[in-house]
């Protein structure tokens, strides 16, 4: 794929969540949203077990394992801040201010996860790794029930409609920075082995498709729809690749 095409297909998979929530009225609380979290959750942990890892074995990095780790304590640290908002859990109170933290935690997660596709199209990143794209449409499944969520809080604070679109919008830029990052810039020029930040990538992608897949229980049990969603979701990554 067109690394032109990549920077407009995670600007416009983030503007597509603002347009959902703006017109179509659905919020991070309706079963849209539910269900496409529940299909993103499915999703991300399929190409997990199917690409990610086995391509990050294959590179035969020492210790990968650690920072697959590193990755999913990192996601941890950064939930923490954005409120769980990467699975869509979002606490909603009409007037607040402005979260200028939980943002900051959302931006900093979306450039990483951007750094390895980066990476990838400057060719760092070996030839079979990701030619599939499914590193690309991980993050944009994912990213599209994240900008609901985001959307759906932003419109219940104190910014007007304008600057609400406004933040969105400076939100949908991050990945695609992210991406400019490891476009231009190797692992090896800061002392890192090429697989070690794409391997924290995929712990912080194992924290949030686990997180989003046992949040869907209820009471413990899976409600059907949701686990046909996440059923989907797995096969669509199967079937694509």
């Amino acid at each position: 794929m067109n690394i032109t095409l990549v920077f407009l297909g995670l600007f416009l998979s983030v503007i597509a969540g603002g347009l959902i929530v703006s017109y179509f009225n659905a919020t991070n609380k309706s079963h849209f949203i539910k269900l496409a979290l529940s299909f993103s959750g499915g999703f991300l942990l399929a190409i997990i077990f199917q690409h990610l890892l086995p391509d990050l074995y294959h590179e035969g990095a020492e210790k990968i394992g650690i920072w697959i780790l590193l990755g999913f304590l990192v996601q941890l640290v950064l939930e923490y801040f954005s409120g769980g908002i990467e699975h869509g859990h979002v606490h909603v109170h009409k007037g607040q201010a402005f979260p200028l933290i939980l943002f900051l935690a959302l931006s900093v997660h979306s450039i990483i996860e951007g750094i390895p596709l980066g990476n990838q199209y400057a060719g760092i990143i070996s030839e079979h790794q990701h030619a599939n794209g499914s590193l690309f449409w991980g993050i944009i499944f994912h990213q599209i029930p994240v900008s609901i969520a985001l959307m759906t809080l932003l419109i219940s604070t104190k910014l007007s409609n304008v600057y609400s679109w406004l933040v969105l919008l400076a939100f949908a830029a991050m990945t695609p920075i992210g991406v400019l990052f490891g476009f231009y810039i190797s692992p090896s020029q800061i002392g890192l082995d090429v697989p070690i930040i794409l391997a924290v990538v995929v712990g912080m992608f194992l924290h949030i498709s686990t997180t989003i897949i046992f949040e869907t229980s209820e009471n413990h049990k899976f409600n059907f729809i949701k686990l046909i969603s996440i059923l989907l979701g797995c096969s669509l990554a199967i079937i694509m690749y």
